[in-house]
């Protein structure tokens, strides 16, 4: 091998180390800011429109990190808690959750309020989300099976509990809570795992 080529080699495998130690800095900043892995989620659905929109990356830390004056135990602002405290274009904070019920993503949707376990929540819901029911009894999740968060998609004309997309969000099931987005950065992200 020429010296011209073991110069090319070196100055090749020195700029690939320093991309992946510049990728992997970036990765430890965002996760030390976050408290969560990924720190960055695509929105994959328009539930949350106008606010967020298919495509949209969102900014995402742990739940106990970046509270409002009136986060609960949990890190987390219910909607009908907030003070005059949002994120992400309304009342309370947006949580990333999961539920061992449901296969596939994690739903971003706005923590409205609490319920106890047991609780007949239909009286303090706003009727115009409790998909037609008249009564707890014709509600789905009421009374609630366990402590939780009722959720809904901003552009959701339904509590996700309503609907029986999720029972009241149990505080272990929330991931993340969104901070703030970029919008249609997540665009790349949704197309790549199309491919997969």
């Amino acid at each position: 091998m020429s010296d011209d080529s073991q110069s090319e080699a070196r100055a090749f495998a020195r700029d690939a180390l320093s991309t992946v130690a510049v990728v992997v800095a970036v990765g430890a900043v965002l996760f030390a800011v976050s408290g969560v892995w990924p720190p960055m989620v695509a929105v994959e659905s328009g539930s949350m429109q106008p606010t967020l929109e298919r495509g949209d990356l969102v900014v995402v830390t742990a739940e106990v990190r970046y509270g409002g004056p009136a986060a609960d135990d949990y890190g987390v602002v219910t909607a009908n808690a907030s003070e005059g405290y949002g994120r992400l274009g309304g009342p309370g904070d947006v949580v990333v959750y999961d539920t061992p019920s449901r296969d596939g993503s994690p739903i971003i949707h706005r923590a409205v309020f609490w319920v106890e376990d047991g609780e007949n929540w239909y009286d303090r819901a706003n009727s115009s989300y409790v998909d037609g029911s008249d009564s707890c009894a014709e509600l789905l999740n009421c009374p609630a099976p366990h402590a939780g968060y009722v959720t809904r998609g901003d552009d959701n004309d339904y509590y996700d509990q309503a609907r029986g997309i999720a029972s009241p969000v149990r505080p272990d099931w929330v991931r993340a809570k969104g901070q703030f987005h970029v919008p249609y950065l997540g665009e790349l992200r949704l197309e790549v795992q199309k491919l997969l």
